[in-house]
């Protein structure tokens, strides 16, 4: 958006809604699924690879959960809270006779 005329406040303002939606969703696995000032494990390059690879693998798993969830309830998925459905997993996979992989 090089011209001011070219986009509506409107469109301007539902733009910069949406910027703020992924720069929550980018803020989840580092300030929320993994804990704030958490420091990863890993001392090698390629181990800390493999652990930052299974905090996103992590984080993928629990959005698409949040995703069917909101599908089939009728709800919109930016209207579910990242950190309850983190808690609910958390609570699931703590009873592994509760959930079937």
């Amino acid at each position: 958006m090089l011209d001011p005329d070219e986009v509506s406040a409107t469109d301007l303002a539902a733009a910069y809604t949406q910027r703020w939606e992924i720069e929550l969703t980018f803020d989840e696995p580092k300030t929320h699924q993994r804990g704030p000032r958490t420091v990863l494990r890993s001392k090698s390059p390629d181990l800390v690879l493999q652990e930052i690879w299974g905090h996103l693998c992590c984080h993928y798993v629990i959005r698409s959960l949040m995703a069917e969830a909101a599908t089939h309830s009728g709800h919109d998925p930016d209207r579910i809270s990242f950190v309850a459905a983190l808690r609910i997993t958390r609570r699931t996979l703590a009873h592994p006779g509760a959930f079937s992989p």
